[in-house]
């Protein structure tokens, strides 16, 4: 023991006529050699604290070290020469858009996903694929990953064409690609690319019309995959609450979708007992013009409220409190008090955990125009009067839920604070968190339309959720940019407006990248074709020679019509997006020429593995 080190050899006198100071120093001796064998203990034990490795890169055993050493994870250089290293990156790039392509146009098909638990999901949407796939080959995944890139962003500011960015990346880099193997500068090809765009999405606005109440259907119906039903309901959901209203999605217990709004600030927490009932038959509790009493904490005795519920009595008008929690003694008095008549009172838990719970009861009283009760404001449940409470003018709590409608009187203070969360919803990065900020705003915005989907299986149930959620985010966009004709066709009409802008270009390298853009322009709609059984090249040509802006072609049918008459229509916004995150994934990736990746550590099989066999 002791790491190696012998332990010291005691002195044995040569004679018993020792003096006892050969003793004494012999005594110092073996003192110094045990010190020394500790302080090289601490040490060894000291390093492997600190994860240091031996020769091999590894910790030895017993936290001994011989040799220390201190070794950094090596990476490999892929060098682009003869461009081998970007078309590595181009191959990743086209297995992704290759795999995401099929999903695009009306005759487009679904992937089927494998699921580590549970059931496989089989998806027609084009960002959810495209974050399924994960390459062997390091350099052909970086390739993919820009691509998804392109997919992600698209994703979160228009929330549909997802497939059409991926399919329009990988064309603008494929077509780039040729050039720059040419022998090209990139720096002057992408420079002519960037400008193109920006002068396109200016012609794009001067395409698009303002989306009228009767094309909202057609806009969700075309986005849906061409399933009308989901148009239509989509169209219902916003004539009942608004273009500026709330519509969420949920899944249904049946296998049919259904439709229905909740008026007011809705959120599931139900009442504390049944014995605060007031309509027996349908098991609810329903108040008008109801005063909230919001409390932050919970409520140990009725003497807390007592002063709230005798001023309740004398007011004679109903009372419901929320709180964190009603303990025994204090629940029952409430009760006692309801079952007697002397008071119309019900309570239930505030909804939320923790911060959000506080921000929920914020919300609830801006609605109200109540002010919340907590130590922080330095108000507590002995001080607190009717000045804290707010008004609603309907209150309705059944076993699950509790509805407030508001009175009105707070209208302004209501879009302050909506203001207020979409600025945070801006800044949040996490989806669980933007999802809680969208719920926030769904309740205060007074009316909900909930969309619930339903199918007879899971697998179909996920992969009509995504379809229809789609829909839903391409009537949003619609709404706020506009619309243009679909199928492809926009981008084909955008391609014919390049000759124009290559004049205001100042070099020939520039003009030569806004022909890269022309090129990748009729990529969507050639895929389009193929995926319905036609030549994309041939539709495109007869397209190109008809001077009518609205004129295209309808996949699903086969036939050459007005597409805006027709129905067939994308929201601008979503174009836009589609262009925008190509070019900027295109020419990030046209201009590299290094590639850096990590070398994987081979798996080694460890000693008691193999003392196991394996096992």
């Amino acid at each position: 023991e002791g790491g190696g080190v012998a332990p010291p050899t005691p002195v044995v006198p040569s004679d018993e006529t020792s003096t006892s100071h050969s003793h004494h120093r012999n005594f110092v001796a073996h003192a110094m050699e045990t010190a020394r064998i500790k302080q090289m203990r601490s040490t060894s034990s000291t390093c492997a604290g600190f994860g240091m490795r031996n020769a091999r890169g590894r910790p030895s055993k017993n936290g001994r070290n011989t040799h220390l050493q201190v070794r950094a994870g090596a990476k490999e250089l892929h060098f682009n020469a003869d461009m081998a290293a970007l078309k590595r990156m181009q191959v990743g790039a086209d297995k992704l858009a290759s795999v995401v392509g099929v999903t695009l146009g009306p005759k487009g098909r679904n992937v089927v996903l494998e699921s580590k638990f549970g059931s496989p999901k089989i998806v027609n949407d084009g960002v959810t694929v495209a974050r399924e796939v994960e390459l062997d080959d390091p350099v052909e995944n970086i390739g993919a990953k820009l691509v998804r890139q392109a997919a992600s962003k698209t994703n979160d500011l228009a929330g549909d064409g997802t497939t059409t960015a991926t399919v329009l990346a990988s064309a603008l880099i494929g077509e780039g690609m040729k050039i720059v193997s040419a022998g090209t500068n990139p720096v002057q090809l992408v420079r002519g690319m960037e400008r193109t765009v920006m002068s396109l999405v200016q012609e794009l606005k001067t395409l698009s019309k303002d989306v009228e109440d009767s094309n909202i259907s057609d806009v969700a119906t075309v986005s849906a995959g061409g399933n009308r039903e989901i148009g239509d309901m989509i169209s219902k959901a916003m004539d009942r609450v608004g273009r500026a209203g709330v519509i969420t999605l949920e899944e249904s217990r049946t296998a049919d979708n259904n439709l229905y709004v909740v008026e007011g600030m809705q959120f599931d927490r139900g009442y504390f007992s049944p014995y605060f009932v007031t309509d027996p038959e349908r098991m609810v509790c329903e108040y008008e013009n109801c005063k909230l009493f919001l409390v932050d904490k919970k409520i140990t005795t009725a003497r807390d409220i007592i002063g709230i519920l005798e001023d309740a009595i004398k007011g004679q008008y109903p009372l419901l409190i929320i709180a964190e929690d009603i303990e025994q003694e204090a629940l029952a008095t409430l009760v006692v008090n309801k079952l007697r008549g002397t008071l119309k009172v019900t309570a239930c838990k505030a909804p939320g955990f923790g911060e959000r719970k506080s921000q929920y009861l914020e919300d609830i009283a801006i609605l109200t125009g109540a002010t919340v009760v907590k130590d922080e404001v330095g108000i507590s449940l002995e001080t607190a009067g009717a000045e804290v409470l707010g008004l609603g003018a309907k209150v309705e709590l059944s076993k699950e839920a509790c509805t407030i409608v508001g009175d009105g009187t707070t209208e302004s203070d209501v879009k302050a604070r909506i203001k207020q969360i979409r600025v945070l919803l801006e800044n949040a990065d996490a989806d669980y968190e933007k999802e809680k900020l969208n719920e926030r705003i769904a309740r205060l915005s007074g009316g909900v339309a909930i969309i619930q989907v339903g199918a007879q299986t899971e697998t179909e149930l996920k992969e009509k959720k995504l379809r229809v959620e789609d829909a839903l985010n391409a009537t949003k966009a619609a709404v706020e940019e506009g619309i243009v004709i679909g199928g492809g066709c926009t981008m084909l009409k955008l391609a014919a407006k390049v000759d124009e802008i290559k004049n205001t270009l100042e070099n020939d390298e520039q003009r030569v990248g806004a022909d890269i853009i022309k090129r990748a322009l009729i990529y969507p709609l050639r895929l389009i074709a193929k995926n319905a059984g036609q030549n994309g090249a041939v539709i495109a040509d007869k397209i190109q020679n008809n001077p009518d802006p609205n004129y295209g072609y309808n996949a699903a049918t086969g036939e050459y019509l007005n597409l805006m008459e027709a129905g067939i229509i994308d929201p601008t916004k979503v174009v836009r997006c589609c262009l925008e995150n190509a070019v900027s994934v295109a020419k990030t990736f046209l201009m590299s020429d290094v590639v850096v990746t990590e070398i994987p550590e081979p798996e080694e099989q460890t000693a008691d593995a193999d003392m196991m066999g394996g096992y």
